[in-house]
């Protein structure tokens, strides 16, 4: 039988780990990166501006055969989210750009030999402008 102080410790444990477990709910709800470079069907996961990317690809006789969805982070009129996809092919090292609407760009480059996709760092943010 417990006595009255092992059974307010064992409360005590019980409390400290219900806390704890309520913690962990604020590390969830940080995005998930993965920048890459990835292999085929791996998702390059990203934030750009109020946007986020999770972007793969699907190799096509070297070339890589891109498929990307954009989506705001909140819209904060609808309380929704709304999104966009994106699909492009392209040549090995060719880069595709996507811009978000706060002037930011992603880009994403295709591998040597359509092996990899990868984001690469743009100088390009505005429409021909070099930064």
């Amino acid at each position: 039988m417990f006595t009255l102080n092992k059974l307010s410790t064992l409360a005590a444990v019980g409390t400290l780990i219900v806390l704890g477990g309520y913690s962990l709910s604020a590390r969830a709800e940080e995005l998930a990166q993965n920048l890459g470079p990835v292999g085929p069907h791996e998702p390059i996961l990203t934030t750009f501006g109020n946007k986020r990317v999770i972007a793969f690809y699907e190799p096509d006789n070297g070339r890589c055969f891109v498929n990307a969805v954009v989506w705001d982070k909140t819209d904060v009129d609808t309380g929704m989210t709304t999104a966009a996809r994106v699909r492009v092919k392209l040549d090995p090292r060719e880069i595709v750009h996507i811009d978000s609407t706060d002037n930011k760009t992603i880009s994403l480059e295709c591998g040597d030999y359509g092996d990899t996709l990868k984001l690469v760092d743009s100088k390009l943010i505005t429409a021909g402008a070099a930064h």
